[in-house]
């Protein structure tokens, strides 16, 4: 193949930071950052536009890069909101980056490098799973320590605490993603991130909250009643949507589409849908609706909670993360019911990498009560 050669342009050490905060990556100690970066040379930041001289074609990113505790997709609708403002308008960093180059050597024509880094992203390696692995056992450990703080007259965002701390004491750099601990109604608004309501008696809570560990993260969902107690209703619906999730994991498998798979899990569980004591018509067709759809199997997890690749239109492959996330919808009555859980297929099926955390209501409930 082609030989690959990686230079990292980096600024000039800088005394006095480096004075206050220590030693920093820079252009003046090249073997320290060939050592810890694996990078074959490194070169101050002012040697790119000589080295790009001879250049005619240069990839570069056109995605906008995704920071802490950021995603692709809130950072695209980020940049659609600064374009609509007729007060702001300001290039994108890429594009700015871009323009830059463009000055510096005009021969040059720009191709998009993020399709290349999307394919690479979207199927993990051994060690990538096992860091998402610890990530996985983290978050659960974290839901479950928030299933045993809840009770009334608490707040939502003491349950975000309880997670902050686990995260941070277990060496974690912090969340990976905003915290989502939403209760009573505000469960409708998916990506709700307020987190200042009190906690009621007779109200479910729903969590979804993971660390960045490693430079990745995790994804989970588990809904519970703020009082030890699922009602009948909370029982029907959310007891459904697991008995469903749980069937899902058991068909999920390499060399399937999504579509094969739906359809399969769709089979496996018709006769329990069948027999379940629905209390209402239009619970019993959420239901229907929600295993006829293709919507649990959602983005991609990695490095970003929403991750980046496509992998619905294809066959799975193993080392593929995504969220496995069954969602069932009651419009008039404003219900949004879920249970999620990141997952990776493996060669010959897939494995929960947040299953610490229990789906069974029983174990919940008593998790829950816990003095």
């Amino acid at each position: 193949g082609a030989m690959r050669w990686t230079t990292l342009y980096l600024p000039r050490r800088d005394e006095k930071i480096e004075r206050s905060e220590g030693p920093q990556l820079n252009s003046s100690r090249p073997d320290q950052v060939r050592e810890r970066t694996g990078v074959d040379e490194v070169k101050p930041l002012e040697a790119l536009a000589e080295d790009l001289r001879e250049a005619t074609q240069v990839y570069t990113p056109f995605a906008p890069a995704e920071g802490r505790e950021a995603c692709r997709d809130t950072l695209l609708h980020a940049r659609r909101q600064i374009e609509a403002d007729p007060w702001d308008q300001r290039p994108s960093n890429e594009q700015h980056f871009r323009d830059k180059l463009l000055a510096a050597c005009p021969q040059l024509e720009f191709a998009d490098l993020t399709p290349t880094l999307d394919r690479m992203r979207l199927h993990k390696s051994s060690l990538e799973i096992e860091l998402m692995r610890r990530a996985g056992r983290l978050t659960a450990k974290a839901v479950v320590e928030a299933m045993r703080q809840t009770a009334p007259g608490r707040f939502e965002f003491e349950l975000a605490a309880v997670a902050d701390y686990l995260y941070l004491r277990s060496g974690a750099r912090g969340p990976g993603y905003r915290p989502i601990v939403a209760s009573g109604a505000n469960i409708w608004n998916a990506h709700y991130y307020r987190n200042d309501r009190m906690l009621m008696d007779g109200d479910l809570v729903l969590m979804d909250y993971a660390p960045d560990m490693g430079g990745y993260t995790s994804d989970i969902g588990r809904m519970w009643p703020v009082n030890g107690k699922y009602t009948a209703v909370q029982r029907e619906l959310y007891g459904f949507v697991v008995e469903y999730q749980k069937v899902l994991l058991r068909t999920i498998r390499p060399r399937q589409r999504v579509s094969e798979l739906v359809q399969e899990a769709a089979a496996a569980i018709g006769p329990t849908w069948e027999e379940w004591p629905w209390s209402k018509p239009q619970y019993r067709g959420a239901a229907r609706a929600m295993i006829d759809s293709e919507v649990a199997f959602t983005h991609p997890v990695g490095m970003a909670v929403h991750d980046v690749g496509e992998y619905r239109g294809e066959a799975l492959q193993a080392g593929l993360v995504f969220a496995l996330d069954p969602q069932m919808w009651v419009p008039d009555e404003q219900l949004y019911i879920r249970v999620e859980d990141t997952v990776v297929v493996t060669p010959d099926g897939a494995e929960s990498l947040t299953k610490d955390a229990p789906l069974d209501l029983d174990a919940v409930e008593s998790l829950v009560q816990e003095e």
